[in-house]
């Protein structure tokens, strides 16, 4: 994504030559050879802001996705536990209603 936008490689910055002149290197040459460089910092910098911020999203949502996953545990715990009181409920009632209609023929 970001390469396209990237003019030198660590090796072409290792291997750069500059012509000499009569008072040192070609200032315009380096000047010139410079801006490339600062352009590429540039564009890192760019990419790197653009990865955190994904990162950063990616992160909240992961943290979003877990507390959701502990909420649906808790709540399927909590009603399995009820399933179970609630049986057990339905049963003590069922007894009692057919306690009621047994005794209440008897007498």
């Amino acid at each position: 994504m970001y390469q396209n936008n990237i003019s030198l490689t660590p090796q072409d910055i290792l291997e750069k030559e500059f012509k000499i002149d009569t008072r040192g290197y070609r200032l315009k040459e380096v000047d010139q050879y410079l801006d490339v460089i600062i352009g590429d910092y540039e564009h890192f910098e760019e990419h790197i802001r653009e990865l955190e911020k994904e990162n950063n999203e990616l992160l909240n949502e992961n943290s979003r996705l877990k507390q959701e996953l502990r909420n649906l545990k808790a709540s399927v715990e909590i009603a399995q536990g009820q399933e179970k009181e609630v049986t057990n409920l339905d049963i003590l009632r069922r007894l009692s209603q057919l306690e009621k209609i047994v005794y209440d023929k008897d007498e």
